[in-house]
């Protein structure tokens, strides 16, 4: 049996059409910023962000910091590009706007390995990222990301290996190798 889809004049809101669209972009970053991370595509990763960008990683680093984006890509690069594998996985998007500005929290499963001699070969952070967004003439951008640490599981020394080992890589001193 075929049956007929009956479409009638159909009155669209403005503003709930907008809050899905930019909702649907904010979500595409998001996604970006894993595939750009994970794929090693670093022009991908900074499209994400605003020229400069408040990084909170608090509950497992230093305190916020402020960064030009391309000095904050470069140190992610160089402490990602050592691993042999990453999969961040970011899920379960709660994303409010206001505007031209708007936060996206999210769960990540970040998921590192690298075979060494050191230790456990992988490292497995769970969490949630609190994103803090503005519309760009060119979309949507994150200004500020915090990640905050449920738990994580594995060699913690995997990112500081990582970073050695594309250093030596790279024919660039470390400063473990200064002294």
């Amino acid at each position: 049996m075929r049956h007929r889809l009956l479409i009638g004049l159909m009155t669209i809101d403005e503003s709930k059409l907008r809050f899905l669209l930019d909702r649907a972009a904010i979500s595409d970053v998001q996604l970006r910023y894993a595939l750009g991370v994970d794929t090693r595509d670093w022009p991908l990763f900074r499209s994400c962000f605003t020229d400069e960008i408040e990084i909170d990683s608090s509950s497992a680093a230093p305190p916020p910091q402020r960064w030009k984006v391309d000095d904050w890509v470069e140190l992610v690069r160089r402490t990602i590009n050592g691993m042999k594998t990453t999969q961040h996985i970011i899920t379960n998007q709660i994303i409010t706007i206001d505007d031209d500005a708007a936060t996206c929290i999210a769960y990540v499963q970040a998921r590192h390995h690298l075979p060494n001699d050191s230790g456990e070969n992988d490292q497995n952070t769970y969490g949630y990222y609190t994103n803090h967004l503005v519309r760009m003439p060119n979309g949507w951008k994150i200004r500020a990301r915090k990640l905050t640490i449920i738990s994580h599981e594995g060699n913690i020394d995997l990112f500081e290996l990582a970073r050695r080992q594309l250093a030596e890589a790279e024919g660039r001193s470390t400063p473990e190798s200064k002294d």
